[in-house]
């Protein structure tokens, strides 16, 4: 395989284990898989999943949906309604089966107005990420809501969502652990406060630690994790995998060498790996780190190697002298992405370990 720019490596081999994984955690505690696509953003990944038999995704805006819909025909759209986005609302709701997702009085009102074909409603509720969502115990506004729903001639309510974002603040699994009971116990209490009035409700939890590390998921019906599908270094930190579950690294031509820092510039700055960072061991900020070349691909990282500054194309790493000394420039390196779904978005497509290219959806 010819590289001569900064590219984008998927290992086919590890996102297939990583899928079947989760496929069979799913299956074994009965709970339905609606995985979200937003991490690889990728039809031909998407067949890796109908291969171990989902048949329902989740994704982050309605224009990936669009994107979708050509091969997947239950979506869920992952993040609160934009109500200017009717036309298209409309459009996906008369070819596929649709699934919105709404927290406020506000949004579901307009909604009621402006759909005119049948599509399903989910209501997000807030476990504690305080990011968007009805608070889990403000019934008065989750019952508001659903009245608008059951008065609307094309909207039918589906279930409750939620997403644990702040497992993403967690460190080692003792902290996952601790914060996923937290909240899949006020989430199961939403669930048993409905469930009498709405008996095929369905409770969809998403977030990739918690679903990663955590086995007890009594009363939960559906899984919705995205990042597991590649993981990064981020999942490592905080415990959700090993290096050797991350199933992409970024392709960098070295530029340049100065021995007398113990650096190594690369072509790849924060257009391809994006700005994501975190405080890594005794190393300060750090932006990826360097991963060991294999034959099959990559394995765990270098000691004492990782990328430590950015700017738009320029990428520093900073290494140990000994390891500098068996690069070139001209060489290539292989970087771990802080946050690979990120680094996906940015580079807009893959290249398998065959180079083979897949591409990804573009928009926005």
């Amino acid at each position: 395989m010819n590289i001569n720019k900064p590219v984008l490596l998927i290992d086919e081999e590890k996102c297939r284990a990583n899928i079947q994984r989760m496929a069979s955690l799913c299956a074994d505690k009965k709970m339905s898989f609606r995985p979200h696509f937003k991490t690889h953003q990728s039809l031909a990944v998407g067949k890796w999943f109908k291969e171990v038999g989902v048949s329902k995704i989740a994704v982050s805006s309605l224009s990936m949906a669009e994107y979708f819909s050509k091969e997947w025909n239950d979506i869920l759209v992952a993040f609160p309604t934009n109500v200017l986005e009717d036309e298209l609302i409309n459009h996906l709701a008369q070819r596929i089966h649709l699934n919105l997702l709404v927290e406020s009085l506000e949004t579901i009102s307009l909604l009621a107005d402006v759909v005119k074909f049948p599509l399903t409603i989910y209501i997000e509720i807030d476990t504690g990420y305080h990011r968007t969502g009805v608070y889990f115990d403000d019934y008065q506004m989750i019952d508001s809501i659903l009245e608008v729903i059951k008065n609307a001639d094309c909207l039918s309510f589906g279930g409750f969502i939620t997403h644990s974002g702040h497992s993403y603040d967690c460190l080692g699994k003792e902290e996952v652990l601790s914060l996923h009971h937290i909240n899949k116990n006020r989430f199961l209490q939403v669930k048993s406060r409905y469930i009498a009035d709405y008996s095929n409700l369905i409770i969809s939890y998403g977030d990739t630690p918690t679903t990663s590390i955590a086995d007890d998921f009594d009363g939960v019906d559906e899984l919705r994790p995205g990042n597991f599908v590649c993981y990064d270094v981020t999942q490592v930190q905080i415990g959700s995998c090993d290096f050797n579950q991350i199933a992409v690294v970024l392709a960098c031509p070295i530029i340049s060498i100065h021995k007398e820092r113990g650096e190594i510039i690369i072509y790849g700055g924060s257009v391809h790996l994006s700005k994501d960072s975190l405080k890594w061991q005794d190393k300060g900020v750090i932006y990826g780190l360097l991963a060991e070349k294999t034959e099959k691909g990559w394995c765990e990282p270098i000691e004492n190697a990782y990328v430590y500054s950015l700017s738009q194309e320029h990428g520093k790493i900073k290494m140990a002298e000994i390891e500098l000394l068996k690069y070139n420039v001209g060489q290539i390196v292989y970087i771990y992405p802080i946050h690979s779904c990120l680094v996906i978005s940015s580079m807009r497509g893959f290249t398998t370990l065959t180079g083979e290219i897949l591409d990804v959806y573009r928009g926005l």
